[in-house]
């Protein structure tokens, strides 16, 4: 199985770069994170949001792999716990499918991206900054399967 995170923003700190590859050299072979990169709109001024989030969300659902079920990561979303993540990664693995991460830039994910979304989900009610959701969002996942293998990395 597959899961391609799509992200809105290039040139990570050193740090998010470091953290995200070693969850992910974490996880086994027949779990992959790939990650896909988009880069911002251009923010000209005059330039409005719904603009931008649109540029980015077509470039977005261009790169999303053909056949995948998408899961947008937004503040209106679901919130699920890491033990529900866990079940649904179990039942992502059994379902034989492959999987996109939508992650959107400053402006959030353009009406596009959040209709192609099968699932819309709340990493947290805060406000994260965008190069820290991407090694939340990787540790999650690792700590996720971990609990579908019984791994000790989760303590509850």
């Amino acid at each position: 199985m597959r899961i391609s995170i799509v992200a809105v923003g290039a040139r990570m700190p050193s740090w998010v770069t470091q953290a995200v590859e070693d969850y992910c050299r974490r996880l086994p072979r027949e779990l992959k994170l790939q990650w896909r990169e988009i880069p911002l709109a251009r923010r000209t001024q005059g330039a409005r949001a719904e603009q931008l989030r649109e540029r980015e969300g077509e470039q977005m659902l261009k790169a999303i792999p053909a056949g995948d079920t998408v899961i947008a990561l937004d503040v209106a979303g679901d919130r699920i716990s890491t033990a529900q993540l866990a079940r649904e990664l179990e039942a992502w693995q059994m379902s034989g499918s492959n999987y996109s991460l939508l992650v959107g830039g400053p402006d959030g994910l353009s009406p596009q991206c959040l209709d192609r979304a099968a699932k819309r989900w709340s990493l947290s009610d805060l406000t994260l900054p965008h190069p820290l959701v991407r090694v939340l969002l990787a540790e999650q996942l690792y700590r996720a399967w971990t609990i579908t293998v019984n791994h000790p990395y989760h303590r509850e």
